[in-house]
């Protein structure tokens, strides 16, 4: 995946990096990450000299035919794992399950707490379960991680990508030990994730929204539902006038 995909993304976008000298050189660390764009999990692992472990959805790894095969070389080659969704407790429980394994082999993982991309480029709400967990039962330091401007490379819609430079900030590691033996205490798990996203805050210059983005994914959805149906109503009623008129 460095060679053949970073390579041609540092030469085109030249990434701008600070912060190197916060990742370890070797054990165990969490990199928790803002999330704007697909291309976060590719421009951070490009710009580290270790190899980072993000999660993707199964689905990604099980697709039949051509394609199916195609993406899930992909997936494996820039180093995701397979999260099987199904289940009591879903995408949640395997996450938390294989970033643990991930931990314990000494590698870097990379989370995104907000868990989906910003539908806006603001920063939401992390959501205390994966990172908070995952954390505490392997003892790995938190390294706050922030992109900038990815979302800006291919907005929705755009099929081809922009050529700007994206930054990484990484910020210091955070360290969690005073809350060993409370990964069961909810009040422990959000004061952990809201520490980690002030920091992805105060690198990113986001502006912070108290909610989840998943909530703020579907309210956007539902409005733009609503606008549309208002739209259609607006053309049926002028529709309807027209033939009134044509009629008399």
């Amino acid at each position: 995946m460095k060679v053949a995909i970073g390579g041609p993304l540092k030469v085109a976008f030249r990434p701008w990096v600070e912060g190197l000298e916060n990742i370890p050189a070797e054990g165990p660390a969490i990199l928790a990450s803002n999330h704007l764009s697909f291309s976060d999990s590719f421009f951070l692992p490009t710009m580290l000299n270790r190899k980072v472990t993000f999660i993707a959805k199964a689905e990604y790894f099980t697709t039949p035919g051509v394609k199916g095969r195609l993406t899930a070389a992909f997936f494996k080659g820039v180093g995701q794992l397979p999260v099987d969704r199904s289940g009591a407790r879903g995408a949640g429980e395997a996450a938390i399950n294989s970033g643990i394994e991930v931990l314990r082999r000494g590698e870097l993982f990379g989370i995104y707490p907000e868990g989906t991309r910003s539908p806006d480029g603001r920063l939401y709400r992390g959501k205390p379960g994966g990172l908070a967990r995952v954390a505490l039962a392997t003892g790995a330091p938190v390294i706050p991680v922030a992109m900038i401007d990815t979302e800006k490379i291919q907005p929705p819609g755009k099929v081809v990508p922009k050529l700007m430079r994206p930054g990484i900030r990484i910020g210091k590691p955070l360290d969690f030990s005073r809350y060993h033996g409370m990964e069961h205490d909810r009040f422990v798990l959000r004061a952990l994730t809201d520490e980690v996203m002030y920091e992805i805050m105060r690198l990113s210059g986001q502006e912070y929204v108290d909610v989840y983005a998943t909530a703020a994914k579907r309210q956007i959805a539902e409005a733009a539902k609503a606008a549309r149906e208002a739209e259609k109503k607006a053309d049926a009623e002028k529709k309807a006038d027209a033939e009134k008129k044509a009629a008399g």
